[in-house]
């Protein structure tokens, strides 16, 4: 079994979703939350350390053979907690920060709640380590949208995350000239709805899912065919439009790791 630790019930319909699609017969167990994410916005993700580890443990003691964490805030926190578990213990947002080193050096980071933006910038530098790249990272915070969510708003953030992503598209990188980011990352599971909504922005999730697991080169040409001042689909590189987005990603990491790669 494959346990999924969510702060918030919405994405248990997402998971589900993505499991009947690419691995069906995939028994998952949910477990749901918000207090988690509400505490580590109010004390930092450490805050809630000793309360994930217990989470976990709870769900191995059940059966989980291993876990997946979708939320971006403290996803450091729950794989930190695998040792004490005793399973592999996943984030969610891992193999998009691989996607996101191999794609390019210039990475911005979007999320709407702003505890999310530290964890993902260290998790892309520490990808960026392991694969030997020299990555510049810069973050943002789309204005007003967790309030959109939290209302119940769906419409509305999925349309505020959509237009800080065309922004994100147009502006120049900074300290880049007139070069724009290699990777758009949007940094919670909650987002990833809203990049079929930005215009000429293509969803990632399976193009980059083998360059996420094996390092190699981005095929752009599969990315984005309409980038914003980029190159065709002619097979040359085309930055400026790569939007990624880490639940299918991270539900298929998690998956091999249940299955031991099969």
């Amino acid at each position: 079994m494959l346990a999924l630790l969510h702060t918030s019930s919405v994405h248990v319909p997402v998971f589900d979703a993505l499991r009947d699609e690419d691995s069906p017969g995939t028994p998952l167990r949910h477990l749901v939350h918000p207090d988690l994410l509400d505490r580590a916005r109010a004390g930092g993700p450490e805050a809630v350390g000793t309360a994930v580890r217990d989470v976990l443990a709870a769900a191995t003691g059940e059966g989980a053979a291993a876990i997946l964490c979708t939320c971006s805030t403290i996803g450091a926190v729950a794989e930190e907690a695998a040792a004490a578990v005793g399973v592999p213990v996943l984030r969610v947002d891992r193999p998009m920060a691989a996607a996101a080193v191999a794609a390019g050096t210039r990475v911005t980071v979007l999320a709407t709640v702003e505890s999310t933006l530290r964890p993902t910038a260290d998790l892309i530098a520490e990808e960026a380590v392991r694969a030997g790249r020299e990555v510049t990272v810069v973050t943002r915070v789309v204005p007003g949208a967790w309030d959109l969510f939290e209302a119940g708003d769906q419409e509305g953030y999925d349309d505020a995350v959509a237009t800080a992503v065309r922004a994100a598209r147009r502006e120049a990188f900074p300290g880049g000239g007139e070069a724009r980011a290699d990777a758009i990352v949007l940094a919670q599971a909650s987002m990833a709805p809203a990049a079929e909504r930005a215009d000429g922005t293509a969803m990632v999730d399976v193009a980059l899912d083998e360059t996420a697991r094996d390092g190699a080169a981005v095929d752009e040409a599969a990315v984005d065919d309409t980038p914003a001042g980029g190159t065709g689909t002619d097979g040359s590189r085309s930055t400026y439009g790569v939007v990624l987005s880490s639940p299918r990603l991270g539900l298929r990491a998690a998956v091999r790791e249940l299955t031991g790669g099969n």
